[in-house]
């Protein structure tokens, strides 16, 4: 069953609507540079994942279709039909499962530092049993350390720890389940929405290769991959990752 969904609506009413779509252990706040440049320009829904921000924390387990369920429960009740999505790692992730399972809700997708599977389940069962044991905080500097290259600006992992340490323990671990069972391989070629997958040139998480491999198995994909960047790339390199939104999304006359 779907959740209400925490969510900001911003930008003139009329204009192409872009969701907004997080990592494991963040909350809308992620997408405020992107927010910035694009509110003026798109309709922009940004939310909170269940678990995460102020979304409610139901109990689990969850998977992939319920996050997705979710989403398209808040577009129904903001009266939006359609609308293109964007989601870094676990969101991207969903929007790429939107794409699969709800096409006609789907104009474009940006498939951002993300996979169709994130390999073995045991290291993010590991992950969910020691944030259930111990808290958030036991995953927070392994997970900063993944997010970002050595050259990111201190402040910036400051304030993104701190919004890791803020998730709700039950929710990160019961979403990081989510991420240990997904599995969108043989899902990919029913895609018909235009996509673009987004890769960070240093991302551990996710590297290049994993982002080529999701492209490839998306009817005419088309894949980049971003200098500089790690896992939260639209964070580390905002402006290449706001160009990239620009470029792949309709214009209102499209």
């Amino acid at each position: 069953m779907s959740v209400a969904l925490n969510h900001r609506v911003e930008g003139p009413a009329g204009a192409p609507v872009l969701v907004l779509l997080n990592s494991l252990g963040a909350d809308l706040r992620m997408w405020e540079p992107q927010a910035a440049a694009l509110r003026g320009e798109l309709r922009l829904v940004r939310l909170d994942t269940r678990g995460h921000g102020d979304s409610p924390v139901p109990a689990g387990p969850w998977t992939l279709a319920d996050l997705g369920g979710d989403v398209l429960a808040l577009l129904d009740s903001l009266g939006i039909e359609r609308a293109s999505f964007a989601g870094v790692s676990l969101g991207g992730s969903t929007a790429v499962w939107l794409a699969a399972h709800a096409p006609e809700r789907v104009d474009r997708v940006l498939a951002c530092f993300t996979a169709a599977w994130f390999g073995s389940p045991d290291p993010w069962l590991k992950r969910a049993e020691i944030v259930r044991a111990k808290g958030v905080e036991a995953v927070a500097d392994a997970v900063i350390d993944r997010w970002f290259t050595e050259e990111v600006d201190p402040g910036l992992r400051a304030r993104m720890r701190e919004m890791i340490v803020a998730t709700p323990p039950e929710g990160y671990a019961a979403a990081t389940e989510v991420v240990a069972h997904l599995d969108l391989r043989e899902d990919l070629g029913r895609i018909t929405a235009p996509t673009l997958v987004v890769s960070g040139a240093e991302d551990p998480a996710c590297p290049p290769e994993v982002g080529r491999a999701l492209a490839a198995g998306i009817p005419g994909a088309e894949f980049v991959e971003v200098e500089g960047a790690a896992h939260l790339g639209n964070l580390e390199r905002p402006d290449a990752v706001t160009a990239l939104i620009r470029a792949h999304l309709p214009t209102e006359d499209s």
